[in-house]
């Protein structure tokens, strides 16, 4: 890419006006990462006159201008004037970190984020990120409008999003939705995801990496440029990951498509159809408890490389190799009918399958088929077998928005439609004398290990079909030359669910029907042209995740033996999350400084915290933990270059509090007034960016107080700390190659161990008393343990 850097020096820029079709680029606009050098900031050219227009007059006029490709904060922070919070990570600093980094790494230093990682490379799906203490299911994923949250869990996967070059802008909304966000569980904001437009001229991209742990990396993007004079153009990309694991056996692949074609013509029409394919093989990191951290460190749960008999068999890494397959397709369309109306529609389409395993053993006799004794299953005692969990889901849906425009109102009266199928079996796999099984996606039935009537031996099975219907009206009224503008709507999601229990047992059908009112207010003041002050209250909602509704048959008698009784009852009575936040803030778009200050406060009723099963932490469920009160402080500022220098900080202080007591069995734990799990009460985020236009640099850090990882607050994981840095040149051009670059990025530079995060909370880590005298057991949560030093260096380069 052509990369053009003046922070100080200004150089006269001579304008000849002669076609009113003539438009002015916004020099601090970041060029299309893949050849800016073929990109001119022009016109489609169906849109140009058939021919030129003699000019009566000619206007000259001068203008002085700095093209700036390193955005403010060195790409951390980008303007913003809407009426809730959001903060946006821009290309010109995705330009500069690792290309495995997922879109969670992105947005790490950006106020209220805590990412969680595993692995250094953003590869493993041992990952989440919790916002103002607010877990990641309780994010909404949108990519140019369709809906990427699991349809059951309502987690995000970011190593199933798109590559990171591909990406324009990566926003974190930490308050709440949009109107009309196309989410069932946004209670905590939403992630906004943008592609890249396709290029006007044929070119592309391409890299290569190679680092630490054996990791390498290919990519490459092809543009078509402008198809004839059809206003048609669009990109395809593939990638190529591979990365052996840090602290345990074994290895993960990753193998990624990401393609948009988009259609322009009149004056803002424009339809197409974007979407990713994503197909991955990783090894789950072993979470690991507070105590089992403190004694083994980094080899807490380490899984074996090569197949060990016995004792340790179910640690041997193939046996928590996790298949997945994802393809996201959505075709936003955008007509413009003239000046008063337009019409949005985003259809999309969703498919996705994988099998979320771990080592677990067999014995030929005393199973239990749900709740029906099993006589006798073709295994040895004792045998060491894959405990596969699958998931296989479809997902299609629409969302439409009438625009209608008239005086200082812009109307929108929208709908949107979803429906879902997502099936869940639990079945288990035999692996042979190696450890190895001969199909880790168990999906077909002669891999299973069967009962003998013929059919696989299921831990659990479950369907559920989900319909939502969702219809939402708004107004957004711009006042005082857009100086003053309010924003007000409501929303009505009505959701029903239905499907069966598909293990023998008291429960086989389950249904649910929910509708929620979502009212909202927003507005903003330009009390300068520099300076804005901005408030809102808006409600949302969270409802729960599907393995709430269904029972669990594994329950044991009072000598621990399997007796198939119902060891969680499910149920459809469990009240959707429910929250009021409200937010005022101040905001300085200077030439200078672009900074906002961002005072919150959530009230939540009927609190949803995910937290892993105690069988399989791999897989998470939700408990109701009542009302919760969160409120506190945001802080974000950046500034433009200054003699090719950009510094970024962030800060957060968050004071969230659990205001009921909870019940633990026929007791109850004294919790109200304790702090809420995962929420910590300081965290801060800064990064210092030198970039001439050919040498550039950059460190990052972030700080995290301690937090909570139980209802009672008897244990917590301690602050921390890390840092990462980059370092690169770019050349000049090189025959058909647009300057070639390359980095070199290093994460976590101080080579910290630590614990990342908190996989799965509990009600109390010790033994405790209850109000009612009696004693309540502690169960020890589980944490994700971050990642040592690591170094992977890339070359770039577009064509």
């Amino acid at each position: 890419m052509r990369l053009f850097f003046s922070s100080h020096k200004k150089a006269p820029l001579f304008l000849l006006l002669c076609s009113p079709g003539l438009a002015l680029a916004d020099s601090g606009k970041p060029t299309h990462p893949s050849a800016a050098h073929h990109h001119p900031a022009q016109q489609p050219s169906h849109a140009r006159p058939a021919k030129a227009v003699q000019a009566k007059k000619v206007e000259y006029i001068t203008t002085r201008a700095a093209p700036e490709t390193v955005q403010r904060g060195g790409g951390l922070i980008q303007p913003q004037h809407g009426t809730q919070s959001i903060s946006e990570v821009g290309r010109s600093y995705m330009d500069i970190q690792a290309p495995t980094a997922s879109a969670f790494q992105l947005v790490s230093v950006l106020p209220g984020a805590n990412v969680m990682t595993s692995d250094p490379f953003g590869i493993s799906p041992n990952t989440n990120i919790s916002v103002r203490g607010l877990n990641g299911d309780a994010l909404g994923y949108v990519l140019e409008g369709m809906p990427l949250n699991d349809v059951a869990s309502y987690g995000g996967y970011p190593n199933q999003f798109a590559d990171t070059e591909n990406y324009s802008k990566v926003g974190l909304q930490q308050g709440s939705a949009d109107l009309d966000s196309p989410v069932l569980n946004a209670a905590g904001g939403l992630m906004k995801l943008s592609f890249l437009d396709p290029s006007l001229k044929p070119g592309g991209l391409a890299s290569f990496s190679y680092g630490s742990f054996n990791t390498r990396r290919g990519f490459i993007r092809l543009e078509t440029g402008e198809i004839g004079h059809s206003g048609v153009r669009g990109f395809v990309s593939y990638s190529n990951t591979h990365a052996d694991n840090w602290r345990s056996g074994g290895y993960d692949t990753r193998q990624h498509i990401d393609f948009r074609l988009l259609k322009e013509w009149g004056q803002g029409n424009q339809a197409g159809i974007l979407g990713s394919w994503n197909r991955a093989n990783t090894s789950y990191y072993p979470f690991t408890s507070l105590e089992d951290w403190k004694t083994y460190g980094t080899h807490s749960g380490k899984l074996t490389q090569h197949f060990e008999p016995g004792e340790n068999s179910t640690s041997y890494w193939r046996l928590s190799r996790d298949p997945e397959e994802t393809l996201y397709v959505g075709a936003p369309v955008h007509l413009h009918f003239n000046q008063r109306f337009s019409f949005d529609i985003t259809p999309y389409a969703q498919r996705a399958y994988g099998n979320f395993p771990y080592g677990s053993t067999l014995s030929s006799t005393g199973n239990y088929y749900g709740s029906q004794p099993v006589t006798s299953l073709p295994v040895t005692d004792g045998q060491t077998v894959r405990a596969d969990y699958t998931q296989r889901s479809y997902r299609s849906g629409v969302n439409m928005a009438l625009h209608a425009r008239y005086k200082w109102n812009d109307f929108v009266m929208g709908y949107w439609y979803d429906y879902s199928d997502d099936n869940e079996p639990q079945p288990f796999t035999a692996v042979g004398s190696d450890g190895s099984a001969a199909n880790i996606w168990a999906d077909k039935k002669r891999s299973r290990i069967l009962m003998p009537d013929g059919n696989p031996y299921l831990a659990g099975s479950f369907h559920t079909m989900s319909q939502t219907n969702a219809l939402y009206v708004g107004d957004h009224i711009s006042l005082m030359q857009d100086r003053l503008v309010m924003d007000i709507g409501f929303k009505e999601v009505m959701l029903h669910r239905w499907g069966t229990n598909d293990v023998p047992g008291p429960q086989r059908n389950i249904s649910s029907n929910r509708q929620e009112p979502l009212p909202r207010f927003g507005m903003r003041w330009n009390f300068t042209k520099q300076d804005q002050l901005f408030l809102n209250v808006n409600t949302n909602f969270r409802t729960p995740a599907v393995p709430t509704y269904y029972n669990s048959y594994a329950g044991v008698d009072a000598n621990g033996v399997p007796n198939g009784s119902i060891s969680q009852a499910g149920t459809n009575r469990l009240k959707n999350e429910y929250s009021v936040s409200e937010e005022f803030g101040y905001r300085r778009t200077g030439d200078w400084l672009t900074a906002s200050l961002t005072f919150f406060n959530y009230n939540f009723r009927n609190r949803q915290v995910q937290t892993g099963e105690a069988s399989n932490p791999n897989i998470t469920t939700t408990i109701n933990a009542g009302k919760q009160t969160s409120r506190g402080v945001d802080v974000e500022l950046g500034t433009r270059p200054w003699h090719h220098i950009s510094p970024y900080a962030s800060f957060e202080y968050l004071h969230a509090t659990i205001d009921n007591n909870i019940a633990a069995g026929s007791d109850i734990l004294p919790t109200a007034g304790k702090t809420a799990v995962r929420s910590p009460h300081f965290q801060a985020g800064a990064g210092l960016r030198y970039d001439d236009g050919h040498f550039f640099s950059m460190i990052s850090m972030h700080y995290m107080s301690h937090q909570y990882s139980t209802f009672m607050n008897d244990e917590r994981i301690p602050a921390i700390m890390t840092a990462d840095l980059t370092l690169g040149y770019r050349f000049n051009n090189v025959g058909f190659l647009h300057q070639p670059t390359l980095r070199l990025n290093l994460s976590n530079i101080s080579n910290q161990r630590y614990l990342s995060g908190i996989n799965s909370t509990t009600l109390n880590a010790h033994d405790t008393t209850g109000l009612h005298g009696g004693r309540v057991s502690g169960s020890a949560p589980g944490y994700y343990i971050g990642a040592p030093f690591a170094a992977l260096a890339s070359l770039t380069a577009g064509f």
